[in-house]
């Protein structure tokens, strides 16, 4: 049964790719090649108009690392976490996750390789790295894509999802796996 699966998952994403243009070709008649350069088209125009947010977001999130911000903040909290029974390991991804995609991705990367990706802290920042998203950069790049300029409450309710994506990750591998 387990190699039926694995062999259907590896030709799924396959058929699929090949499934949707000639659906669209040929059962609604679109002009598959067309439409697609016309998208690609769009796309470009996009990106173009993201990367002054992109970099206006890089600058910010390397300041805020480099200028000792992010360290001070930790200091303040590691004590409360320890105290709770929380690993005060993971709490910088907490701080970087909403940030940065990139930057949190490499902190998970090394805690699992320093801890191991069976520790606590590993499986902890595992979790949180899927349960958590990197608010401050999708409306950074996609309010600023479309020209949204007031985002009303998108970024209070983007970060206090993220806050409790963290928390519910912590107790939940606590839960599960301690």
């Amino acid at each position: 049964m387990y190699n039926f699966f694995s062999s259907l998952s590896a030709w799924m994403i396959p058929a699929i790719i090949v499934f949707i243009p000639l659906y669209a070709a040929l059962r609604r008649k679109v002009p598959v090649y067309e439409t697609f350069v016309e998208g690609a088209k769009d796309g470009f125009g996009t990106a173009i108009n993201i990367i002054p947010h992109l970099v206006g977001m890089m600058v910010a999130i390397s300041m805020f690392r480099a200028s000792g911000a992010l360290e001070l903040m930790l200091s303040a909290v590691r004590p409360i976490f320890d105290w709770i029974g929380i690993p005060s390991e993971v709490l910088p991804l907490g701080i970087l996750r909403p940030l940065t995609g990139a930057g949190s991705l490499a902190f998970t990367t090394d805690l699992i390789q320093t801890f191991g990706p069976d520790s606590m802290i590993g499986r902890i920042a595992s979790t949180i790295q899927g349960s958590t998203d990197t608010t401050l950069y999708v409306l950074t790049v996609y309010f600023g894509a479309i020209g949204i300029r007031r985002t009303r409450y998108a970024l209070k309710v983007g970060l206090f999802s993220d806050l409790v994506g963290f928390f519910a990750a912590i107790f939940i591998c606590l839960y599960i796996f301690g």
